[in-house]
């Protein structure tokens, strides 16, 4: 029988979290990174993380914990990256010990800012993971409800799909059902662009329109999402599937979501900036935005609610004249 592999999670926040809780419903030990030296003592102590997700306590024997991020990507064999993609570069800039022979999966929902990559072209390209080597857990799945043990679902992609079957069954439980893909791009960009439609969801909310408008907003944002994926990416693929439209839907529609409140406070009238500091997590759509936007400068999908989110969060566009223009726009 093979061994089982070494799983390590990089990441201190609430997916991170969620996932070192899924691992360890199936593995004896967990490899587990974090920035924060005070969150490590306190897990050590209390059994829980004490800024995300407190309620889910962990056994500590089951836990390798450590801030140094060599430590954890050398004792382990597949890693899962869970860290804001802002802040992504930060902690790889840290990295002495190679990556090339390890099986990168990514949790992130996010663009790297600095080299306008979704995360999985990122590693291949600059630290030289094989393509086959690299995946993407994706949802629709928020980190709080796995929390709560309500049924969940992922869907694991990865060009191998033996790599993808395996990392499944270590992260699939009694409440959390995964399936396996091979669009590793195409599920990545639906990850990132879901949190863009979540924002401009929010504002919408914020700025008064009703459920019947929010419909209408998410019947058109799987079909923009559809045409700019097809441009970045063709292949063939089920726009409809949950890794795709029930991500969005999810994160358009639940209290959960950070990147709907985040934007329910731009349609409010808070500022970007204010927005940000009144959150204590991070809204990943607001940097995708940036990104997207740009990437489709190149790629010439029709987007009208991206464009609309970046007049708002990066031109300083007013939200209700934004999208009072916007309206007329979908169908």
């Amino acid at each position: 029988m093979d061994k089982t592999p070494s799983f390590g999670v990089i990441g201190g926040g609430s997916w991170a979290t969620a996932i070192v809780k899924m691992l360890c419903e199936n593995l004896d030990n967990v490899n587990w990174y974090m920035r924060s030296v005070y969150a490590l003592e306190h897990i050590k102590k209390q059994d829980h993380n004490p800024n995300y997700l407190s309620s889910v306590e962990f056994d500590v024997n089951q836990l390798s914990l450590s801030n140094d991020i060599n430590e954890v990507v050398k004792a382990s064999d597949y890693l899962i990256f869970a860290i804001p993609s802002a802040f992504l570069k930060r902690e790889l800039d840290a990295l002495t010990v190679p990556l090339s022979d390890k099986v990168v999966f990514s949790a992130i929902k996010g663009i790297v800012p600095e080299t306008s990559l979704i995360v999985g072209e990122h590693f291949n390209e600059y630290f030289d993971v094989p393509m086959e080597n690299i995946g993407i857990l994706t949802g629709p799945c928020h980190a709080e409800e796995v929390a709560l043990e309500r049924l969940s679902y992922l869907t694991v992609a990865c060009q191998d799909e033996k790599k993808a079957e395996l990392v499944a069954s270590f992260l699939a439980s009694d409440y959390i059902t995964c399936k396996t893909s091979d669009d590793v791009i195409g599920t990545e960009y639906a990850a990132v662009l879901k949190n863009i439609y979540a924002i401009a969801a929010g504002i919408a909310h914020g700025l008064g329109y009703g459920d019947n408008f929010q419909s209408v907003l998410m019947s058109n944002a799987i079909r923009e999402m559809k045409k700019f994926i097809k441009k970045v990416h063709k292949m063939k693929r089920n726009i409809n599937d949950s890794a795709y439209l029930g991500d969005l839907l999810v994160t358009g529609y639940s209290i959960f979501s950070r990147n709907r409140m985040f934007g329910n406070m731009i349609g409010k009238g808070y500022t970007v900036k204010s927005a940000q500091m009144e959150m204590s997590m991070v809204a990943e759509g607001y940097y995708a935005t940036e990104s997207a936007y740009k990437i489709n400068k190149e790629k010439g999908a029709k987007t009208p609610i991206i464009n609309a989110v970046y007049a708002i969060l990066y031109e300083g566009k007013n939200p209700k004249k934004v999208f009072n223009k916007l309206v007329d726009k979908l169908d």
